[in-house]
């Protein structure tokens, strides 16, 4: 198993908002988190660093090699939903951090079993030889509207909207954390990032990057590609190859 993650400024921020955390278990179990930052002029890079925070550190201290699949989904969606608490009242307590949250994909692998937890349109891709396939569902206002078959692929007003979010940690007292568990083939790459990657590199670029690509090197190259390509945001990469 190899990991590695990286994050970059971008071209036009003056702040970097985005968060990581990457960890080794064991031989056979490493886990990721990626938290991008929203809210206020600072206020996104205070909910980035306390939910990172407050996801990671449960993980590491809960997590046992023998626990069952339920189990590994309980402490996944119990460390998101602990850190939405944390946020939202650090959010009441600072008026000047008020409306702050953030987005969050946590991943923990073991052996080739993947489970993710997933809040806003950070995402996280499976990456093998099949191909590149998106594992989380982006909870914007596009993707909602796309489900209801209201915007079709292409339609020009998903522009103007592509960056609202519909669901964020912190932001609110409760939040809904989506999970997914999959079985990944000897070989493949998991990869998390934060929208600054994902809106300036197309599928077909990311697998191409990174599919057999030592990890390191790709988190590098995939956030250059991002910089090259406009760069407006904070770039965010992590990536798990078994």
């Amino acid at each position: 198993m190899i990991i590695a993650a990286k994050s970059d400024i971008g071209k036009q921020r003056t702040e970097n908002q985005d968060r990581y955390r990457v960890k080794e278990l064991n031989e056979r179990t490493a886990l990721a988190v990626v938290c991008d930052g929203m809210g206020g002029t600072h206020g996104g890079g205070v909910a980035s660093e306390v939910a990172i925070n407050a996801v990671y550190d449960r993980l590491v201290i809960s997590y046992r090699e023998d626990m069952e699949p339920r189990s590994v989904r309980n402490l996944l969606v119990s460390a998101v939903t602990a850190a939405n608490s944390i946020v939202y009242q650090k959010s009441r307590e600072e008026p000047e951090n008020r409306g702050m949250g953030t987005t969050c994909v946590a991943a923990i692998v073991h052996g080739l079993d993947i489970y993710i937890a997933s809040v806003g349109d950070s995402r996280a891709y499976i990456i093998d030889s099949g191909g590149i396939r998106q594992i989380t569902s982006d909870h914007t206002v596009v993707e909602l509207l796309r489900s209801r078959g209201i915007l079709g692929e292409s339609d020009a007003a998903a522009q103007s909207m592509k960056n609202v979010i519909t669901r964020a940690v912190g932001v609110e007292e409760t939040v809904d954390v989506d999970y997914f568990e999959l079985s990944a083939e000897k070989g493949s790459t998991l990869l998390i990032c934060s929208d600054g990657l994902s809106n300036y590199c197309s599928d077909e670029l990311i697998y191409r990057t990174a599919y057999r690509q030592d990890p390191e090197t790709a988190a590098a190259e995939l956030i250059n590609h991002a910089n090259v390509s406009g760069g407006k945001d904070n770039i965010t990469a992590a990536l798990i190859t078994v």
